[in-house]
């Protein structure tokens, strides 16, 4: 199979039904997970893969590449080394193969910590004094 070129979609289905039949079905349970973890997220294309995006700001990215699949939580991996142990990472990325799809239960737990991590990231900077003197002077 020649490399997959780069895709260029508008919607998560588009991007999906131009993959091969194994990379979509991996891609296509990865999302179902990541919609039934984060409910009230809405779907996006964002650097050219799909994504999820939380109260305005990007939550997860998911996508296909030539030999696999990625999931793109962000740096909350890091506390999911342990349960992640056989599959390759780098910093907020899990690589696995379309067969060998991440735990759903793990999947949900990514999620909930990434949305929790923003949670407290809106909840620092609003208690921040300089969130504080922003706010003040834009009234």
């Amino acid at each position: 199979m020649p490399p997959m070129a780069k895709i260029a979609a508008g919607t998560i289905d588009e991007y999906l039904a131009r993959l091969p039949p194994d990379k979509r079905a991996a891609l296509q349970w990865l999302r179902r997970h990541i919609r039934a973890a984060a409910p009230a997220a809405e779907e996006c294309i964002s650097y050219g893969i799909p994504a999820f995006r939380l109260d305005g700001k990007l939550l997860v990215h998911f996508g296909a590449a030539a030999k696999h699949c990625a999931f793109y939580p962000g740096a909350v991996i890091e506390s999911f080394r342990d349960e992640l142990r056989g599959y390759d990472t780098s910093k907020g990325t899990i690589r696995f193969q379309p067969g060998d799809p991440l735990p759903a239960g793990l999947v949900t737990r990514i999620v909930q910590a990434q949305i929790a991590r923003q949670e407290d990231r809106r909840t620092a900077a609003r208690s921040h004094p300089a969130s504080r003197a922003r706010v003040g002077r834009a009234r």
